[in-house]
């Protein structure tokens, strides 16, 4: 199977509005995320149907807006700040994620030995966060570990006074 890569593109970019970012599959819009510059929250779109992804405690979830407060459909819990790594419930397919390397914040996800997902940036000046899975997986759950892969970004450039990148993206603070 050819490994499928999402691309979390500029805000207002490929025909978004202001402040949404495009969720791009090989330069197409397949979902679009509009996430808060202020806090660790967003609002995604994908097919159709809205997501509320939100910092809850301690864990970064995912669910739908009619779905109770403090539910989740999505869910990634910190296991490790030393070790950057992460537990992930996609609807119950739970995975382990952990740092790719010593030097990014992009995680690598698993389920045992095998290689779901793998997190990455785009080049150049103001990288982009990029989620490419190895295995089929719903285009919602690939949203979702797309914008924990912002969040962990925005934290990093937080934490080095970075300005996390400054294309008005937010999703962290």
């Amino acid at each position: 199977m050819r490994d499928v890569a999402l691309e979390l593109g500029k805000a207002g970019a490929a025909g978004t509005g202001k402040g949404v970012r495009p969720v791009l599959r090989d330069g197409v819009v397949v979902a679009t995320l509009r996430a808060s510059i202020w806090k660790e929250a967003a609002t995604a779109v994908v097919e159709d149907r809205e997501w509320v992804l939100a910092k809850d405690g301690r864990e970064l979830v995912g669910r739908w807006p009619a779905d109770p407060a403090g539910t989740a459909r999505l869910r990634a819990r910190q296991t490790s700040w030393w070790r950057g790594t992460w537990d992930v419930d996609l609807e119950g397919l739970v995975l382990q994620a952990a740092r790719a390397s010593l030097w990014r914040s992009a995680l690598r996800y698993t389920d045992g030995d095998r290689q779901v997902a793998l997190g990455g940036t785009t080049g150049g000046w103001s990288p982009r966060p990029t989620l490419t899975a190895g295995v089929p997986l719903p285009l919602h759950q690939q949203v979702f570990l797309l914008w924990v892969e912002l969040v962990l970004a925005r934290r990093d450039a937080g934490a080095g006074g970075a300005d996390g990148g400054g294309d008005g993206g937010g999703g962290g603070g």
